[in-house]
């Protein structure tokens, strides 16, 4: 294709956006965050890359409404799987190698197509089954393209004022663009899926799959093929008699909490979309290996100087609980997992001042920060959370709360926080429906209790408190003789006391802006006094006459324009406080 018939698809493509757009008034719902329906019409209507955009935002209640999460999760893929001759052309020109020489077996017919790929069922020539997801050919030039379009349409359009918008709508395009594009990187995906797998595999009785890496390029990801079923059918309520089921619920929902806990802050590396399609469960079958059944536990303890390590066999469930699908992870710098396990800790101090200090550790400041306002609206925020199971609580909205509190004070929450915060209420709601009675406060002191065992050091802390007990004895031995001179500076007059009041910034804003209107109340006047002055002292056809009506003139436009900025202020003010 000529460079001119490429300019040319790609104009009559953003005309498409653009006319799609404008039908559902796509700008306008977006940024107001209403009319949900209209939106993913739309989003329906442009086709796969934006089909795929939505689906990526229905993970996202950082970004978006609740109402917004719960419309844009009904949005189906309609992607027509390519033919067997396609994918392996597509094979053969991202690994060199034809799929003959590679599988011993090879399902011409996919069993998922979605759009980004497909993927097939496949056997390697030592009989190891594998899945092999081969991406739609030019899908990544297609993204590329749709997601320059967006950009431009979306600029194109009538300007939406800020102050009435409640997302904004180039930081949703940005995070957006970040996560298809990852996607559509295949071997980023292979290798998460590695690193994953390094951590988690074995770890109790979740097990990941591996990925064959000598078989992957761009556009392939070949892993282990895992059995099992979706976590959703452990979901059904067991009955009241039937004991086992709940123990087995409760425990699997231990299981996951536990080791997304391990992932956060030990691994400092999460699966940030653990969804109930991406978490199977295997129940294991008779012939099965004994072997699985059993697993060796590493155990460390530090006894002043001296570490023991001991290894421990302990007996496996016969099940198995899997994740899969790693196109979206999350990372956490060491500095970040203690500031996020402070405010997990602080939680079960119940002190919204201790918890709102831990809060703002995670968060960058847009603006000045009234500290103490934001420690009032988020106690009474979070309050009604401390004693709720997790599952009356719906984390999305939750999230979107959040959020907004932060954003009203100012503050903006880190995006390795928000995609924490999401995977755990992604987790939450799988978790919730095994064991709706494990609760928030629960796992928090759970977790709170192993994080201090593993952190603290016990003779550091009696060294600090012996420096800090000889500082303090030293301290009071010199109160007499700081008093003495507290007394004599205030008996001189040289005390100076430095007081802050609530809100102090605002009042003088407002103080200088009365200032400000009585200097040119006295100007206008000395204005039209002297006008006044002119164009009775002189005759009607004189300069000075004229320079006094001039005056006059300028004295009348300017009491205009006050009049018309006072309004201006009062109705921004009155929009703002509804």
């Amino acid at each position: 294709m000529t460079t001119n018939e490429e300019e040319i698809k790609k104009s009559a493509r953003l005309r498409k956006i653009m006319q799609v757009m404008r039908k559902y008034h796509f700008v306008s719902n977006f940024y107001h965050q209403t009319n949900p329906q209209a939106i993913c019409q739309a989003l329906q209507e442009l086709g796969p890359t934006f089909i795929k955009l939505g689906q990526i935002l229905s993970t996202r209640p950082d970004l978006v409404s609740p109402a917004y999460i719960k419309e844009l999760r009904h949005l189906q893929d309609q992607v027509k799987a390519d033919s067997f001759a396609t994918v392996e052309q597509t094979f053969e020109e991202e690994t060199g190698k034809k799929i003959n020489d590679e599988f011993a077996s090879f399902a011409e017919k996919p069993f998922a197509s979605a759009s980004i790929g497909q993927v097939h069922h496949a056997t390697l020539k030592d009989g190891t089954p594998v899945v092999v997801k081969v991406q739609h050919p030019e899908v990544g030039k297609l993204v590329n393209t749709d997601l320059a379009l967006l950009r431009k349409a979306v600029v194109l359009f009538k300007y939406v004022p800020q102050d009435v918008a409640v997302v904004d709508l180039d930081k949703v395009i940005d995070e957006l663009s970040t996560s298809l594009l990852s996607e559509v990187n295949t071997l980023e995906e292979a290798k998460n899926g590695e690193e994953f797998y390094t951590l988690n595999n074995g770890d109790g009785p979740i097990l990941v799959p591996k990925v064959y890496m000598k078989y992957c390029a761009p556009k392939i990801l070949v892993n282990e093929a895992m059995e099992g079923k979706s976590i959703r059918y452990r979901f059904k309520q067991p009955n009241d008699n039937d004991q086992d089921a709940m123990t087995v619920n409760h425990e699997i929902a231990t299981t996951l909490v536990n080791n997304f806990l391990k992932q956060v802050f030990v691994d400092h590396y999460f699966h940030a979309d653990p969804h109930p399609g991406n978490i199977l469960i295997h129940e294991l079958r008779p012939d099965e290996s004994a072997k699985q059944y059993a697993t060796t536990k590493h155990h460390e303890k530090t006894i002043y100087n001296t570490t023991i390590s001991y290894d421990q066999q302990e007996a496996l469930p016969n099940y198995r609980i899997i994740y899969l699908d790693f196109g979206m992870m999350g990372r956490l710098s060491p500095a970040m997992a203690n500031s996020i396990a402070n405010i997990v800790i602080t939680i079960n101090t119940k002190d919204t001042r201790k918890i709102g200090k831990a809060v703002l550790n995670v968060c960058n400041r847009t603006g000045e920060v009234d500290e103490n306002a934001f420690y009032k609206e988020l106690g009474a925020f979070i309050q009604p959370y401390f004693s709720t199971g997790l599952g009356n609580i719906d984390f999305v909205k939750m999230l979107y709360q959040i959020v907004q509190l932060c954003k009203k004070n100012h503050l903006q929450m880190r995006g390795e926080v928000t995609m924490l915060i999401k995977a755990f209420g992604t987790l939450e709601s799988s978790v919730a429906k095994l064991d709706p009675e494990i609760s928030m406060l629960e796992v928090a002191q759970s977790f709170g209790r192993r994080y201090l065992k593993r952190n603290f050091n016990w003779r550091s802390a009696v060294d600090n408190n012996l420096i800090n007990f000889f500082l303090t004895s030293k301290a009071i031995g010199k109160m007499p003789e700081k008093i003495n001179e507290l007394i004599d500076t205030f008996v001189s007059g040289d005390a100076k006391v430095d007081l802050q009041y609530k809100n102090e910034q605002r009042v003088l804003k407002q103080i200088e802006r009365l200032m400000n209107r009585f200097m040119i109340a006295i100007i206008l006047a000395a204005v039209i006094l002297g006008s006044s002055l002119l164009v009775q002292g002189t005759p009607a056809d004189s300069h000075i006459y004229r320079l006094g009506v001039s005056g006059y003139i300028i004295a009348i436009v300017i009491i205009i324009l006050l009049v018309v900025t006072e309004i201006i202020h009062r109705w921004r003010n009155w929009r703002r406080k509804r």
